[in-house]
């Protein structure tokens, strides 16, 4: 099974589950429970957040499970990266 990708909607520290949004499918609320995210310490998520993750059919719905962190897959970190070493030799002769 492939991994997918998407942003928490938002994530209830106090009740332990919250909804995940995937990339292409924002109609499409998966529920997320802490005990499916992969990391260690205090498992939590927080809305906006990308994750990676897969999904299984729970009985009222689908389920992401196997939820971790994610760096975002778009170009733009890549494009800020190049920005800042652009920058670099301007601050060397400051």
């Amino acid at each position: 099974m492939a991994m997918l990708y998407g942003k928490v909607k938002w994530f209830n520290n106090a009740k332990g589950y919250g909804f995940i949004l995937e990339d292409g499918k924002p109609d499409e609320d998966l529920f997320a429970h802490f005990s499916a995210i992969q990391m260690d310490g205090y498992k939590t998520l927080k809305a906006g957040q990308p994750v990676s993750f897969d999904i299984i059919q729970g009985p009222k719905g689908l389920h992401a499970v196997n939820i971790q962190s994610s760096l975002a897959r778009t170009s733009e970190p890549q494009k800020d990266a190049h920005a800042a070493a652009e920058h670099v030799p301007e601050l060397a002769h400051a």
